[in-house]
């Protein structure tokens, strides 16, 4: 079987040159790049971040391609309507991805929880402890947790949360059930919680999904965390409630924020730079995933992290 890779070089410093020596002891691995124009007629192609779209003038070039390994997650943006329609068959890492950003999630509910970092920063400006001036509102315990989304992040942090004392809900409107957590619509979503986790994937119809009237639901003081798309929240609308409610956001629109904006300026606010997905060895975890993918398909045996065809339309 022939493959060849194709990202950016920085992607494939990071995650395929530890392990080139492994994919190519399962097959003919030729070359890592960026340029489509470059590569050979291959069986298979292992992508990742960068990788331009494979249009059907591409693969008329690779008549030989039958399968994608994407060392990343969300496929959308390369894998076009020509390589569904040629029946190609592909497989992602969003699950090995969906890890990190699931921790990621769990420890901002718990920090925020127990205002880590407002109380850190306290701390330092009075060197005084009063744990008695603590009001009844701080701390994790009972604490209502809500999930937008049963996607497979969003479930993974539903199954990371199960062992704490807090109870979860969850609103995603093609899931009626989901395990360890409570089904409730959108509004009564961000009415109970006390912190609401976004793990929707950006859509049409999920544009600026939270919104002013959404945000303005949530109690005093409550939390707004997004690692999922920063196009999913009305960001002038968060901006405004940001006084009275606070937010985790690993995700902006547009990626890095203007340095005028005020959420910049909001303590109430800490914005991430999109660190919550594999980042440093959590890069390891996405190449294993995809050398196993590869010697599966080289022993003739389906995917073990395939994207369907039909949910083309709805995956992140």
């Amino acid at each position: 079987m022939k493959a060849a890779g194709v990202m950016s070089a920085d992607a494939a410093n990071a995650i395929l040159l530890p392990v080139l020596d492994d994919l190519r002891a399962v097959c003919d691995f030729g070359p890592v790049t960026q340029d489509l124009t470059q590569l050979p007629d291959v069986d298979l192609l292992v992508t990742g971040w960068g990788c331009p779209p494979i249009t059907g003038e591409v693969l008329a070039r690779l008549p030989s391609l039958q399968a994608i390994v994407h060392t990343a997650g969300s496929v959308k943006g390369f894998v076009t309507d020509a390589c569904w329609e040629r029946g190609i068959v592909v497989s992602s890492a969003a699950q090995a991805n969906a890890i990190p950003v699931a921790e990621y999630t769990v420890a901002m509910i718990l920090l925020s929880g127990k205002r880590v970092l407002e109380r850190a920063r306290e701390f330092k400006a009075v060197k005084r402890i009063d744990h008695y001036e603590i009001p009844l509102t701080v701390g994790n315990y009972g604490a209502t947790i809500g999930i937008l989304s049963a996607s497979m992040i969003g479930r993974r942090v539903i199954e990371l949360l199960r062992p704490h004392d807090v109870h979860v809900l969850v609103h995603d409107p093609f899931v009626t059930e989901v395990d360890g957590a409570e089904s409730v619509s959108l509004t009564e979503l961000f009415q109970r919680s006390d912190v609401v986790s976004v793990h929707t994937p950006l859509l049409p119809e999920t544009r600026g999904l939270v919104s002013r009237e959404l945000l303005g639901l949530l109690r005093d003081d409550a939390v707004l965390i997004n690692t999922a798309r920063g196009a999913v929240v009305d960001q002038d609308a968060l901006a405004s409630e940001a006084g009275r409610i606070r937010a985790v956001l690993d995700v902006t629109d547009p990626e890095v924020l203007p340095a005028g904006h005020p959420l910049w300026r909001n303590d109430n606010v800490l914005i991430t730079p999109h660190l919550a997905g594999s980042q440093g060895n959590e890069w390891g975890r996405l190449a294993r995933h995809a050398v196993a993918e590869v010697r599966r398909w080289a022993d003739g045996k389906p995917f073990q992290t395939p994207v369907p065809a039909e949910r083309r339309e709805r995956i992140a």
